[in-house]
């Protein structure tokens, strides 16, 4: 075999493997998907450097520290977040009360999901304390655009109230998701949860 095919065969079999993630990327993945599944305190440096197969050195090499890790993680899931109900409301534009109950509606679908361990976020809320640390300010600030997300969306419904039922539907979904932890979804309280909302939007839109 000539050299010019010995090359290309093996770059053709060098196409067909996929290329090994980064180390900083191997042990991101693997964070997000334990401190997602156990909770962010009960994920220590450890278990995290060891389920990505690596060593702490690394980890510290790819991270300052715990809370940045945790930081990166929040930021991911507040984008991914907010990229889910851009795609969830953005066919209907116009019709804010479509909107309203098709995020619900796509909220019901995600919560019915086998794997689905609530918000990640607001499980992030309870787990860390009141205060003015980086972790803290982004579980914050991403509730806080929610709120004002759903209130925006209330005025542009002509609700009598919007800051009010904006705040009820908040409410609501939050409600969802930690429900979702307790309840099977099938017959639990997650049926009632539709129907609220549009109780909800009646009754705020009533004259």
């Amino acid at each position: 075999m000539s050299a010019e095919k010995v090359s290309a065969a093996a770059l053709e079999a060098g196409a067909e493997k996929p290329a090994k993630p980064r180390v900083r990327d191997r042990i991101f993945d693997t964070a997000c998907e334990l401190f997602y599944r156990h909770g962010i305190r009960a994920v220590g440096v450890d278990a995290i450097a060891t389920e990505a197969g690596t060593n702490k050195m690394s980890f510290y090499r790819s991270f300052p520290s715990k809370d940045d890790l945790v930081v990166e993680y929040l930021r991911e899931q507040e984008r991914d977040y907010f990229e889910w109900w851009d795609g969830a409301v953005g066919a209907l534009e116009g019709d804010p009360r479509a909107q309203i109950e098709a995020l619900f509606q796509a909220q019901v679908d995600v919560v019915m999901e086998s794997d689905c361990r609530g918000c990640a976020l607001g499980n992030a809320a309870v787990e860390m304390p009141n205060g003015d640390n980086a972790v803290s300010q982004v579980v914050r600030g991403y509730k806080r655009e929610v709120r004002e997300r759903l209130r925006n969306l209330a005025r542009a419904a002509n609700a009598r109230d919007a800051d009010q039922l904006g705040d009820a539907l908040l409410l609501l979904m939050e409600g969802a998701y930690f429900t979702r932890l307790a309840f099977p979804c099938v017959n639990g309280p997650m049926a009632a949860l539709m129907p609220a909302v549009r109780a909800l939007l009646d009754a705020h839109q009533a004259r």
